[in-house]
């Protein structure tokens, strides 16, 4: 009887230790927690205002708290390719690759490379940005681009009318009319033209440019 109460008061005891580690734990989880909000607030506001040095000191501070935080290095590969300093910003993105591959960190290194002419790199980039998320016209439009320097006509041409199909907008048709026009392609762009005198938007598509951006933002 004496052994059964010996062993319920060690449980009771384990219990109680357990308990209060864990609120110790959840303590320090909150603590944290808040200064990587803070941090994170610090460094949205530094980038908005181009305050780049204190974004940086913020973004690399939350690095030294959580070093595979994969949404602050792509953060930071973007504050790198706002100032140019394109190497940096290709190691942030492929280290945010690496921890954590997204449709955005992929772009954003197809950007950064596509803005240093490493053109295969691009695609490569591109494409694996395209296989996790397809049903986006800026992707297929950034893809058609760097397949354009690449001379594979085939391909540019099959992702700009991709675009098209997604997003039937004034941009997309646009890209697709100089695209024809430039390859002497003159049935196809005065179809194009033709739409693009008649486009009326449908009701629900977005309206956003679907042309891929040089800087990075």
């Amino acid at each position: 009887m004496f052994e059964l109460a010996v062993v319920a008061g060690f449980g009771v005891l384990a219990y109680r230790n357990l308990k209060i580690h864990d609120d110790e734990f959840a303590g320090v989880s909150r603590k944290v927690g808040d200064r990587l909000g803070k941090l994170w607030d610090i460094a949205h506001q530094g980038m908005r205002e181009n305050r780049f040095l204190r974004a940086e000191k913020a973004l690399l501070t939350i690095l030294k708290i959580d070093e595979r935080n994969a949404a602050a290095y792509n953060r930071l590969g973007i504050l790198y390719a706002k100032q140019k300093e394109y190497r940096d910003a290709i190691d942030c993105f492929e280290i945010a690759s690496s921890i954590e591959s997204t449709p955005s960190s992929l772009h954003n290194l197809g950007l950064i490379y596509y803005e240093t002419e490493n053109y295969a790199k691009a695609a490569t980039a591109f494409e694996q940005a395209l296989k996790l998320e397809e049903d986006q016209a800026a992707r297929h439009v950034a893809y058609a681009k760097v397949q354009e320097k690449l001379g594979n006509d085939k391909l540019m041409f099959q992702h700009l009318l991709r675009a098209v199909e997604l997003e039937p907008n004034k941009e997309t048709y646009k890209l697709l009319l100089v695209a024809y026009q430039a390859h002497g392609m003159d049935a196809e762009a005065d179809m194009i033209e033709q739409k693009l005198k008649k486009l009326i938007v449908p009701a629900g598509r977005p309206k956003r440019i679907a042309r891929a951006k040089r800087v990075v933002v």
